[in-house]
């Protein structure tokens, strides 16, 4: 029980940083551009991510069942994933890189989960078919490795097209006027962009909460549980039309902690995204916001738990390339790419050298 425990506080370590860490994507433009005080922008995005975080549970339900043997998933399986992912999280904070936590823990789950099955490679889910669609199929292919590859070039395809026609719209305004109306706009499409956070992020910690209450529930952990702690022996409850959908309590935790670490900040990586990359201005923090709050909404329909660093960077990347390639700072990006090739294989060796590391001093 005390494992149990120490999982769920873990994770919602993970949720928390995961709300500094990657929140300051969502906020970077608004911030930067002046069109939102840090205050209020912290306060809108906290706002926004919790009601977005309550929508929906297809990411949830994909890290709970479509990228790793259950089988093989034990309280400790999850403590080391999760583990895994917030080392890897706090040194990329600290450098003031922007990668994912996303990929941080599913490569610590993975990773995880295969030194727990003995390296058995089949506990791993790599792909399962069964959908029409490949996007309506499971494992690690279809839900993490080709949106992986997807997300950012579609964040920087539209926001490339985005900025392109704003160009054309905007090209007979005086940019006093452009800059006026944006920084008004910026308040909409912030909103949107904490919101469709939410949607992703939020979900993706439920997912391993109601894991490791299967998993206890499984192996009889909670078995002598209080009559008022009963609520842990249901991780899932089912919809009225039969379907197995994330316990509402599970939601509101995981949403109001992603709140709390927004409202600490993420001041590293604010620096990267809004200033560091390329110049923005009201227009191009706008089409930016846009453009990957669409990528991630549209992700978190079909179940994807893609990044919203990789989403957020890229359209900045797109919005700099329509007005001229030599407006971003390839320098920069450099090390933020080395950051995202990295993030699946060191989270996953983090992941496996923690619980072999727990084996050996378990016994």
């Amino acid at each position: 029980m005390l494992l149990l425990l120490s999982v769920l506080l873990v994770a919602l370590v993970f949720e928390y940083i995961n709300g500094f860490h990657d929140t300051a994507n969502s906020i970077a433009m608004g911030v930067s551009t002046k069109a939102l005080s840090p205050r209020m922008a912290l306060l809108m995005a906290a706002s926004m991510n919790l009601i977005g975080a309550l929508v929906g549970t297809a990411v949830a339900k994909t890290i709970t069942s479509g990228l790793v043997d259950a089988q093989f998933v034990s309280t400790t399986t999850i403590i080391c994933a999760l583990l895994g992912a917030i080392i890897w999280n706090l040194v990329t904070w600290w450098f003031g890189l922007p990668s994912s936590s996303s990929h941080a823990l599913v490569g610590g789950l993975c990773g995880a989960t295969l030194a727990s099955a003995g390296d058995n490679w089949s506990a791993i889910i790599w792909a399962h078919g069964g959908g029409a669609h490949w996007w309506e199929n499971s494992g690690i292919l279809y839900k993490v490795v080709i949106p992986m590859l997807l997300s950012p070039l579609l964040g920087f395809a539209v926001g490339l097209v985005v900025m392109s026609l704003l160009y054309l719209l905007l090209h007979s305004w005086r940019p006093r006027t452009v800059n006026r109306t944006f920084k008004t706009l910026q308040w909409f499409s912030g909103s949107y962009m904490g919101f469709s956070h939410g949607t992703n992020d939020a979900q993706k910690t439920m997912g391993i909460i109601a894991l490791a209450l299967a998993a206890a529930v499984k192996a009889g952990t909670l078995a002598q549980l209080p009559e008022w702690l009963d609520f842990l022996r249901h991780p899932m409850v089912l919809t009225t039309d039969g379907k197995e959908v994330i316990a509402p309590w599970i939601k509101v935790v995981c949403a109001l902690t992603m709140a709390a670490g927004t409202a600490a900040g993420g001041w590293r990586i604010i620096r990267t995204m809004g200033q560091k990359m390329v110049k923005i201005l009201p227009v191009n923090g706008f089409a930016a916001d846009f453009a990957a709050a669409s990528v991630l909404m549209t992700a978190a329909q079909f179940g994807m738990p893609v990044s919203t660093t990789h989403a957020v960077t890229t359209s900045v990347m797109g919005v700099g390339c329509a007005k001229r390639f030599s407006a971003l700072k390839l320098n920069v990006i450099q090390r933020i790419i080395w950051a995202w090739l990295l993030t699946l294989p060191v989270t996953g060796l983090l992941g496996y050298g923690l619980l072999r590391l727990a084996q050996v001093l378990g016994g």
